[in-house]
């Protein structure tokens, strides 16, 4: 085997492994869609509440899309539920996460300009 193809395969295995014990990053970013929803998420004022269907047209996708992805943006604390709505309502998590990823979004936003 020559040391070319050595190293893809140790590439390959690297990657699977990343796959199989991925970090919170990985985990949440591995799902096409959650970008356009993160992005979303980060331009809503502090506070607004939100049902699906008022996601999806924010972000530009199908209410099916948010839907697939609401038990993963509750799940790593992006958003949380609305108590007591119905149909049910959620906002953006006052959580660690999403502090941070505010500031990060703000980190970048200000290497662009």
């Amino acid at each position: 085997m020559s040391e070319m193809e050595s190293a893809g395969g140790d590439r390959e295995q690297k990657k699977e492994l990343r796959k199989e014990h991925p970090s919170g990053w990985l985990h949440l970013t591995q799902h096409d869609a959650i970008p356009i929803l993160v992005d979303a998420l980060l331009d809503l004022p502090p506070g607004r509440e939100f049902n699906k269907t008022e996601l999806a047209d924010h972000a530009g996708v199908t209410r099916q899309t948010v839907g697939n992805y609401t038990d993963l943006l509750l799940e790593v604390n992006l958003i949380e539920e609305v108590p007591g709505t119905t149909p049910q309502r959620y906002r953006v998590a006052d959580s660690d996460v999403v502090r941070e990823l505010f500031e990060l979004n703000s980190a970048l936003n200000s290497t662009t300009e």
